[in-house]
Order: structure tokens, then C-alpha cells, then sequence
């Protein structure tokens, strides 16, 4: 069990009121107890741990200096925010982090007042800043909007779009840059910050802004000319030549660590009449914890570990490969002999397996950033020029690119290969991250074909699958994390598709599965076969194109048919439906039942208690059969009412 560390000054602390009681001299000690906390929470719960070290100093700056709550503070991507959490009123349930009836990984409004934006996807935070920043303008309230960017989040064209349209924001918008990878500017030191704290002071943005207005009383062509000078100028000193383009005052870099920086900067800002602001901070990812700024991946995401020594509890070694890996070592192995093939992913190489991918093949996988509207029409114009592009992208984050899948991939018929992992529901990160829809919002698009995979040797063929598809746009689903354990054979098969497999034979209950949830409805046939219900069980394979002649088989000689799939509603069990009504196979009595995700979002938890609590385990499917048969536990049929 991890020990608790000492924090006298931090046991003080339980909202940012009490934080602005301290003197400034005490932050410093406070925000390392608020590390050390961070990190002794984080060892004995697992979740995202490098960021939020990165940005300790900088949550208590902006506490400190601004008027949270009231200042909507709102944090991008949102897994840096357990500092904020702890500071926040939740440090008695930070160790609940990421568990079942516990604190989110991420920011929720449901869960604090300070917490005035949910977020778990990149790149949101300007626009909903800027939400914030009018409406109080509108309504001649108090309270700005505060946007911690950070520089991998603005590698997504949404916080452009954002800084486009912030002008009219004003001084109510303080957008702060967090540069902890990028080095988009050079070290910063006791110059950039004098620069800094200079540049964001009011006599010089009030000198600013007086020579503005008298240079728009000069001709057009010299106040143009003055104004490029100025802003190019201090471009060359700082680097934000970009962001005043984009309408901002532009201060830094400053240490993100140095609280005598950050402080006298924020004050300003906070202070001045001109805006909006844009402060680029510069940190580092996993700051003060040495195993963390000694990892490659800064400790970015871990499991749970023990303070002292860093090593993380990944449990046991071996066990079937996760199902990623199989995706990308088997894309790997296909494009020896297709020179065609290449992959696309979203800055997740690691997370969708093209990290092995581009091990064996560097020059055909592209790592477009947090990009995936981008990604898709990238790989749509690879597609048209006749390669086979592999666009491996999380469910949740593909939902981003929806109108390129429709308007630049489907409407055109192009060949995109879609390689869809973390489907179905995925533990810890709860709603935001889980899979839950792509089903039901690439089924109803013409001319796709939608597979998913019931294991890992499925998954292989569906990959070869997808490669020799070059009839329109086709995507697969797999989960995150292990396989099944089956082994994945040397030759793979060309699936014909739109065709469904039958892997246990019954007479009397039919279970249609899509996905993993076969496994679950084996186990199902063994319950009711010793309840005297004879159980088919067949892995569909495809949601679109339906196996339509499997299905109309199965209907017309079974008494009960059950679909089951890890998605939302409106998926296979619609399609399912849609053609048994169309074709009139619900005329004649049989019972249909369709199981699929809850119409809800759901929490974190582990991912077999999401199950439980989605009803879509073995039991659950045993209590859907005996419902639909009027069957009691014992099997024997309950007379009709």
C-alpha cells in the first residue's frame, strides 16, 4: 500500500479560497506537497500521471491569481486536472480516481462547480473558453474564460477555428499555452521571462494600444506597415508572430515551473484591458518525479505503481496479445507483398497498433496529429489515387471525422480502410473514451461494409479482409486490451462478405452475435442447453451487409432469435429487425429480442462490471431467452397470462 505523504501546508487547502489565503512565499512549498499528494493518489489508483505533474505549479498559479469558480477555468484535454481536483474540494476522493462510483479521470461538470466543462477529447477548450467569455460580455457579468491549451491540443485545426473567431472576446479570454513537447520556442530563462512579464504588463499593452490608435490615423499603407514591424518584431523576441495573426496578445515563453515567473505574468494578465491573451507556458511532462521525467513516455498513462521505485503493477506477463498489436503486426505483415498499403493514425501509433506498423514499413504510416477530420480526408485522397490507405483511429475519436466519412469516403465510394479500436466499453475512461456508436453511425451509410471481430484470429482476417477490399470504404471494430487466447493462423482468409459464420448448432433458440460478445453467448448456449433449450449460436460477423440469407434461415426454424452486439441502439439489432418486418418474418409469432449498450453514458468501472451493468454477459442473455420463451429459471414454461 502506497504511504501518504506529509503535507502540512497543503491539509490547509480545500478550495482555491483557502489557497489565496497563503502568501506567495508559501507556494512553493505548497505546490510540492500538492506533487507529492499527486503522486501517492496516482500510485495507488493508476490513470494519467505525467501530464498533471507538468502543470502543478500552473494550477496553483491560476488559483491563486484568478477568481475561480467565477473564472471559468476550463483544461484540455482534461487529464492534467488532478491537481485541480485536489485543490478543488476532491482530495478526499482522489484515490478514487478512474473507478467504479469514483472521481473521473477527467474534468465533469457533475462533479464540482469548478469544473464548468467536461472534456476527455483534444482541443475544445478555446471554443467553450470562448462560450463562457461572451456570454458573461452578453450579459455584463463578471468572470472570464481560461483555456489551458496544450501544445499537442493544438495540433487539432479546432483551436484554430477558435482563435479565428476570439477577437470579440476581449479581455475576458486568457488562453495559456502549455508547451511541454512541441518546443515551439526557445529555452526559456531570466530574459524571455523579464520579456514576459514586460510585454504583459498595462503601460506596455496601454502603449500598444495608443499607437494603434494613433498609427490608424496615418494612411493605410503605413499603419499596415507599422503594425507588421511591431508584430514581427516581437515575433523574432518570442515567437508569437501565429498567434497575433490570430488576434491575441501574445506573452512568453515563461517557465511553467517558476512560480516568481508565473505569478507577477498572470496578475497582469488578469489585470489588463486589452485581450484576448494567449500566455505560452513552457513545462515539463512528468516534472519532479523522477521515474516519470526518466520514461520515454514521461509516464504519461500507468498502471499502478510504487512511489519509491516508480515500477508500475502491469500484472502478470504474457497472456494473449492485445488485440492492436494484432492489427498492426498483421498490416505489417501484408504490406511486404502489397506495396499499396499504408496507415494513418491520430497521435495514437502506440494506442492502434501502427506503431508496428511503421516499425517495418516508416515511409507509408503517417501520424497526422489530433487530426482525425484531417486523417480521414487524407486517406480518402490516398484512396482515390489508388493506394490502400488504413485509417486506425479509437471509435470514440472517429466520431470527430463523421462528416468526412460521409461527405469525402462514402459519398464517393472510395476505398478507406477503417480500423476501429477500443470498441464496446473500456474500463477506467469511461463515457467519453468507450466505443459505443460507431456501429450504428457507419451502418446506416451507403455503400459501407461494417465487420467486427469476435477474436484476435478474426481480426487477422479481417485485416486481410479489408486489403483486398477495394470495392468502397470497409471498417472493422475490435476492443481494447487481450484476446481470446485463439491462435492466429499463417494463412489468413479472404472473408466473403456480408457472410456470418454458425458456430454451435440448435433447434430451437438462435444467438446472433457481432463481436466479442460471442464468447459470452457460448457460454449462454452451454446455460440453456442444460435448461433443455437447444442453442444456435452465430458469429454475423458483418452488421452491413446483413447475412441476410443466415438470418431468414435461422428465424424460420428457430422459436426465438437474439441479437447481440457492444454498441449503442440502432445498430445491428435495428438492421436485424428492419429486415425481418421488411421481409415478414415477425408475421408469424417468433420472438425476437435485440440486446445492445443501455441508452445512457456510462461511468467507469471494470470493464466486466460495465457489462454486468449494460446486461450484455452470459446471465443476462440466459434471462433474455427464458423472458422471450416465458420460461421460468428452471425451464419449464409458465402458463400464458
Amino acid at each position: 500500500m502506497t504511504s501518504r505523504p506529509d503535507t502540512p501546508l497543503l491539509d490547509t487547502v480545500d478550495t482555491p479560497t483557502d489557497l489565496r489565503k497563503l502568501k506567495p512565499e508559501e507556494l512553493r512549498q505548497l505546490s510540492d506537497e500538492l506533487r507529492d499528494e499527486m503522486i501517492s493518489a496516482v500510485g495507488s489508483t493508476g490513470g494519467h500521471l505525467g501530464s498533471g505533474l507538468g502543470v502543478v505549479e500552473l494550477t496553483v498559479a491560476i488559483h491563486y491569481v484568478f477568481n475561480t469558480p467565477e473564472d471559468r477555468l476550463i483544461w484540455d484535454v482534461g487529464h492534467q486536472a488532478y491537481p485541480h481536483k485536489i485543490l478543488t474540494g476532491r482530495r478526499d476522493r482522489i484515490r478514487t480516481l478512474r473507478q467504479g462510483g469514483g472521481l473521473s479521470g477527467f474534468t465533469k461538470r457533475s462533479e464540482s462547480e469548478y469544473d464548468p466543462f467536461g472534456a476527455a477529447h483534444s482541443s475544445t477548450s478555446i471554443s467553450a473558453g470562448l462560450g463562457f467569455a461572451v456570454a458573461n460580455k452578453l450579459n455584463d457579468k463578471p468572470g472570464r474564460g481560461i483555456a489551458v491549451i496544450g501544445d499537442g491540443a493544438m495540433s487539432a485545426g479546432m483551436a484554430y477555428e477558435a482563435m479565428n473567431n476570439a477577437e470579440q472576446a476581449g479581455n475576458r479570454l486568457v488562453v495559456i499555452l502549455n508547451d511541454n513537447d512541441m518546443s515551439i520556442a526557445p529555452p526559456v530563462g531570466g530574459l524571455s521571462a523579464y520579456l514576459a512579464r514586460m510585454v504583459s504588463s498595462s503601460e506596455y499593452l496601454g502603449l500598444r494600444s495608443l499607437a494603434s490608435k494613433m498609427a490608424s490615423k496615418l494612411s493605410r499603407r503605413v499603419h499596415k506597415s507599422l503594425g507588421t514591424v511591431e508584430s514581427h518584431t516581437r515575433g523574432m523576441v518570442t515567437g508569437g508572430t501565429l498567434f497575433e495573426e490570430l488576434g491575441f496578445y501574445y506573452v512568453g515563453p515563461i517557465d511553467g515551473h517558476n512560480l516568481d515567473h508565473l505569478l507577477p505574468v498572470l496578475e497582469n494578465v488578469r489585470d489588463s484591458e486589452q485581450g484576448p491573451i494567449l500566455v505560452h507556458v513552457v513545462t515539463t511532462k512528468g516534472k519532479g518525479y523522477e521515474p516519470a521525467e526518466n520514461s520515454a513516455d514521461k509516464y504519461h498513462g500507468v498502471a499502478k505503481f510504487d512511489v519509491v521505485s516508480g515500477k508500475q503493477d502491469k500484472g502478470p506477463g504474457g497472456g494473449p496479445p492485445n488485440y492492436q498489436n494484432v492489427f498492426g503486426e498483421t498490416l505489417a505483415k501484408l504490406a511486404e507483398t502489397d506495396p499499396k498499403i499504408c496507415a494513418i493514425t491520430a497521435a495514437m501509433p502506440s494506442g492502434t497498433g501502427v506503431d508496428k506498423f511503421a516499425q517495418a514499413h516508416p515511409d507509408k504510416a503517417f501520424d497526422v496529429g489530433i487530426a482525425e477530420q484531417h486523417g480521414v480526408t487524407f486517406a480518402a485522397g490516398l484512396a482515390a489515387q489508388g493506394m490502400r490507405p488504413f485509417a486506425a483511429i479509437y471509435s470514440t475519436f472517429l466520431q470527430r471525422a463523421y462528416d468526412q466519412i460521409v461527405h469525402d469516403v462514402a459519398i464517393q465510394n472510395l476505398p478507406v480502410r477503417f480500423a476501429i479500436d477500443r470498441a464496446g466499453l473500456v474500463g477506467a475512461d469511461g463515457a467519453t473514451h468507450a466505443g459505443s456508436f460507431d456501429v450504428t453511425y457507419l451502418s446506416t451509410l451507403p455503400n459501407f461494409v461494417v465487420m467486427a471481430a469476435a477474436d484476435e484470429a478474426e481480426l487477422a482476417h479481417m485485416t486481410y479482409t479489408a486489403a483486398e477490399y477495394d470495392d468502397g470504404p470497409i471498417a472493422f471494430r475490435y476492443p481494447r486490451g487481450a484476446g481470446t487466447g485463439v491462435p492466429i493462423p499463417e494463412k489468413l482468409e479472404k472473408l466473403e462478405i456480408g457472410k456470418g459464420r454458425v458456430v454451435r448448432e440448435g433447434n430451437k433458440v438462435a444467438l446472433l452475435s457481432l463481436g466479442t460478445r460471442l464468447a459470452e453467448s457460448l457460454k449462454a448456449a452451454d446455460e440453456l442447453e442444460a435448461k433443455g433449450l437447444s442453442t444456435t449460436v452465430a458469429d454475423l460477423r458483418f452488421a452491413k451487409p446483413l447475412d441476410t440469407d443466415l438470418i431468414e434461415r435461422l428465424m424460420r426454424t428457430h422459436e426465438a432469435v437474439i441479437t447481440i452486439e457492444e454498441a449503442a441502439i440502432g445498430g445491428l439489432g435495428a438492421h436485424v429487425l428492419t429486415f425481418a418486418s421488411d421481409n415478414g418474418l415477425t408475421d408469424t409469432g417468433l420472438k425476437i429480442r435485440t440486446m445492445r449498450l443501455p441508452d445512457m453514458f456510462q461511468d467507469q468501472d471494470a470493464p466486466g462490471k460495465q457489462y454486468d451493468q449494460a446486461g450484455l454477459n452470459a446471465p443476462d442473455i440466459v434471462d433474455t431467452v427464458l423472458k422471450a420463451l416465458r420460461h421460468n429459471s428452471a425451464g419449464i414454461e409458465e402458463a400464458r397470462a
